[in-house]
């Protein structure tokens, strides 16, 4: 597995104002994680983590300090190579699924690609049905997500995550809304593509959770207070996430 740096981000800092008032949420952050690492981001309600995680996949911008990403300094990055990057090299996991409840699974997965200039729209589909079917929704492809359980809609998020084959998976609280059976399911998931090589970042305010990881940056009141290697990665579920 690669160890070249994906991620360097050097005191970053996050204001919000509204009218005379100026919220300090993040407060000079500063971590490095290295391609085909599995970290998780571990605080309470209004740590911060959620907002860091919004920055690192350029859904944010930070106010002060430097992000780079894959060596580039996003601070010299305009408005529409951003947006690239968003799009190709990151795909997001969120608590909520954010799925379109009108759309098929299909066409929820595929959506992704409708950015992608000269994008083999047969290719993809393709290859959108070859991940539903590897993670057991080939019967559902023609469904809406109201139809599914919420852990086959985790499910259907994590393929449109990875439809475009991003660099890094960002995934927010993914087994927040989820019992402990599918929650398990999801981190197995999770598990198995870092195996596989993929970049995994995941914000969480549970301990069982953040140890499914291989690190954990333990974040309060707009700091990381402690950077731990898990000592031995929790595994998730027995068994590997079916090809």
């Amino acid at each position: 597995m690669s160890m070249s740096k994906l991620i360097s981000v050097k005191n970053i800092t996050k204001d919000y104002q509204l009218g005379d008032v100026v919220t300090h949420v993040l407060k000079g952050v500063s971590f490095d994680i290295n391609d085909g690492e599995f970290v998780s981001i571990m605080g309470s309600s209004g740590s911060g983590k959620s907002t860091l995680m919004y920055i690192l996949g350029f859904l944010d911008k930070y106010t002060n300090g430097k992000y780079f990403f894959e060596g580039h300094d996003t601070s010299k990055l305009d408005d529409d190579k951003l947006a690239e990057f968003r799009n190709e090299k990151v795909g997001f996991i969120f608590q909520s699924y954010n799925l379109l409840q009108r759309t098929t699974v299909l066409d929820n997965v595929l959506l992704p690609t409708t950015y992608l200039l000269g994008c083999d729209v047969k290719k993809a589909e393709a290859e959108a049905i070859k991940l539903l079917k590897r993670v057991g929704l080939g019967h559902r492809m023609k469904h809406r997500p109201n139809q599914l359980s919420g852990g086959e809609q985790q499910r259907v998020a994590i393929v449109r995550a990875l439809i475009n084959n991003p660099n890094l998976i960002l995934a927010d609280e993914p087994t927040g809304n989820l019992d402990s059976e599918s929650g398990e399911e999801i981190m197995e998931i999770l598990q198995d593509l870092n195996k596989e090589g993929k970049t995994i970042i995941m914000v969480t305010h549970e301990q069982y959770t953040a140890e499914c990881a291989r690190r954990i940056l333990h974040i309060k009141d707009g700091l990381i207070i402690k950077d731990d290697v898990v000592g031995s990665q929790r595994l998730a579920m027995n068994g590997d996430f079916k090809k």
